[in-house]
């Protein structure tokens, strides 16, 4: 029997799921929402019924698909990264949006600040570009310590890139390394952009959050390691798809915390007046094997701190 807490409740709720990447390109994230959904006594096809809506990496088509979900008349929006939540908050001003990971919320304009969001969007949010971008480079540096020209992969059009290529080069010049940003916007050019990283001579790809990112993983992965360029990526998943390191927050872990401000705010809460939260804590995540076919030795002091290591 579920306890008192989590007892489900007798309505039935309709949200929204608005995903940029494709469902299968996140499908571990999507679970460990939906079992932290059933622990609150939300179960799906029960008392919750999700409209899911996925942008399968094609970020422009979100406004439309925000639209079809604000006609639906669901009672929330689930909006997974920066460029969904911006694209569900310009589609509704009165539909309750529960944002995850975007980074600075508020200089995006989804809030106002963090403990006082002030409109109709709430949730959970990761940390500063700069600090992010920064601890990538500096673990990046560290694996690879004679690197000085790193690429940084990036697709312009995606909200969840906003700035970072200023950060990174802020990040990169502390640690005397050089940011060359390449630019990607779709599938069919990701081979001519790792073309690009051979033909200027860069020694390392740092790849940034976008949705045609996680989508590609395995294949952005795979070109990353036929151009012998050691990698860093900002999610787990790529590293498990082949690239060489990733550093960021543990999406499933974190990703459950957003269930709990579904839960609020379907019993009740204003968006308006719950905090946002941050992780505090990030995860280190090494493929050997990469490292290995690189003919690349990983520091031990990198491998003693990471929280995964694929052998």
């Amino acid at each position: 029997m579920l306890p008192a807490w989590a007892q489900p409740s007798t309505k039935v709720a309709r949200i929204g799921y608005l995903s940029a990447p494709s469902r299968a390109s996140v499908s571990a994230a999507l679970d460990a929402f939906l079992a932290a959904m059933r622990a609150l006594g939300w179960v799906e096809g029960r008392n919750l019924v999700i409209e899911y809506r996925w942008a399968e990496g094609q970020v422009a088509r979100l406004p439309e698909l925000a639209a079809e979900l604000v006609r639906l008349k669901v009672d929330l929006i689930v909006a997974p990264a920066a460029s969904a939540a911006l694209a569900a908050k310009q589609a509704t001003s009165s539909i309750p949006i529960v944002m995850i990971f975007p980074i600075d919320p508020v200089a995006s304009g989804l809030i106002v600040s963090l403990s006082r969001p002030g409109g109709n969007v709430t949730g959970t949010a990761s940390a500063t570009g700069a600090e992010l971008s920064g601890k990538q480079l500096q673990v990046l540096k560290e694996a690879v310590p004679q690197a000085a020209r790193v690429a940084f992969l990036h697709n312009p059009d995606d909200a969840s890139e906003k700035s970072q290529a200023t950060t990174l080069e802020a990040a990169g010049r502390a640690l005397g390394l050089r940011l060359r940003p390449v630019v990607a916007r779709g599938a069919e050019v990701l081979d001519a952009a790792f073309a690009s990283m051979a033909k200027e001579r860069d020694e390392a790809v740092i790849v940034g959050r976008a949705a045609l990112f996680t989508v590609n993983a395995a294949k952005v992965a795979e070109l990353a390691l036929q151009s012998r360029l050691p990698s860093m990526f900002a999610f787990r998943e790529s590293v498990q798809a082949g690239g060489l390191m990733s550093y960021a927050v543990n999406q499933q872990a974190f990703i459950g915390r957003a269930a709990t401000y579904v839960d609020k705010v379907l019993k009740g809460a204003q968006p308006a007046d719950l905090p946002v939260e941050q992780p505090t804590q990030f995860e280190l995540a090494i493929n050997l094997r990469t490292a290995r076919t690189l003919g690349l030795k990983v520091p031990s002091s990198l491998l003693l701190r990471a929280d995964e290591v694929i052998q």
